[in-house]
């Protein structure tokens, strides 16, 4: 099996494997990583890869919008504010604007890392309780 096989594998297994908190962590990560791919495309000009990568983040973005449980308020705030992440990727990739992708990034970084805060505040309330 070769280095790439390996790799592939061990990603499988880490999202087979992971809690329902940890694949959205994994979610948060990846749309992260697809939006700082097409802005490096964008500044090496290869705008069929800096398009791909901008969708892959835009797929994301809205897995977060359709999964949510709209009967909460908090689900309604949030589905707002991934629309607008949504709307800036869309904006983004259509006008090659790297400013709006660096928006969207901040964005989405900020709420990948309040839900990294609640998961380990959450694990030090279950480890309490034991």
């Amino acid at each position: 099996m070769n280095a790439a096989n390996t790799a592939n594998a061990y990603k499988n297994q880490q999202i087979m494997t992971a809690s329902p908190e940890e694949l959205t962590l994994m979610l948060y990560n990846g749309a992260i990583r697809f939006i700082t791919e097409s802005m490096q495309a964008l500044d090496r000009d290869n705008l069929e890869k800096a398009n791909a990568a901008n969708l892959r983040a835009q797929d994301i973005v809205r897995e977060f919008m359709c999964t949510l449980d709209m009967q909460y308020e908090i689900s309604q705030n949030y589905y707002k504010l991934y629309d607008y992440i949504e709307y800036r990727l869309i904006q983004a990739n259509i006008k090659k604007d790297k400013s709006q992708l660096e928006e969207a990034k901040q964005m989405l970084t900020e709420l990948r890392d309040t839900w990294a805060q609640a998961m380990k505040l959450a694990r030090g309330q279950q480890v309490a309780a034991k």
